[in-house]
C-alpha cells in the first residue's frame, strides 16, 4: 500500500523523535537502543529500514548517530552500559586474581627453599656439635650462674 507523501513526513518525524529519545537514553521497558525499538517506538514496520525500503536512510542515520555516541564513551542503552562496566569490571578481577596466583606460586616456593634452608643447617649443626663433642681440644664452658637480686626492706 503506496503512503502519502504527508504521510511519509509525518513518518519520518515520529521516527526522528524516536531516535532521539532512544539516543538520549530514555529506552522503553523490554527495548533496546536498536532498529527494532525503533520501528516499535516510532509505529512503523521495521521492514521500512531495510534495503530500497522508503527508511534506509534513517537507519544508516541511527546506526551513525549511535556509533558516534559509543566511539565518544557515551552509551544510550543502560543495559549496554552495565555489560561494558562488568566486562571491564570481570578483566580487572581476573588480572587480580592472576597476580595473586602468582604471588601465592612465588611465597610458596620461597617457603619451601627457606624449609630447605633451615633443614640443611640444622642437620650441619647437629653434625657440628657431633664433631665438637668427639674431640678433646674442644672445652665446654660452665653454665652461667644465676644470680637472684634481692630487694631491701
Amino acid at each position: 500500500m503506496r503512503i502519502s507523501a504527508a504521510q511519509r513526513t509525518e513518518n519520518e518525524n515520529r521516527i526522528r523523535a524516536a531516535m532521539d529519545r532512544l539516543l538520549r537514553g530514555e529506552i522503553p521497558p523490554g527495548g533496546k537502543c536498536d532498529i527494532k525499538t525503533l520501528a516499535r517506538e516510532a509505529g512503523v514496520d521495521r521492514t521500512a529500514f531495510y534495503g530500497t525500503r522508503p527508511y534506509a536512510h534513517l537507519r544508516n542515520e541511527f546506526e551513525r548517530r549511535l556509533q558516534a555516541l559509543q566511539q565518544a564513551g557515551d552509551i544510550p542503552d543502560p543495559r549496554e552500559a552495565q555489560i561494558t562496566r562488568l566486562k571491564a569490571e570481570n578483566a580487572k578481577l581476573r588480572e587480580r586474581l592472576n597476580q595473586s596466583e602468582q604471588t601465592i606460586t612465588e611465597l610458596t616456593d620461597f617457603r619451601t627453599q627457606a624449609l630447605a634452608r633451615l633443614a640443611a643447617q640444622h642437620e650441619e649443626i647437629v653434625r657440628l656439635r657431633e664433631a665438637a663433642a668427639g674431640t678433646s681440644r674442644v672445652s665446654r664452658l660452665p653454665a652461667p650462674r644465676t644470680t637472684v637480686i634481692g630487694t631491701c626492706s
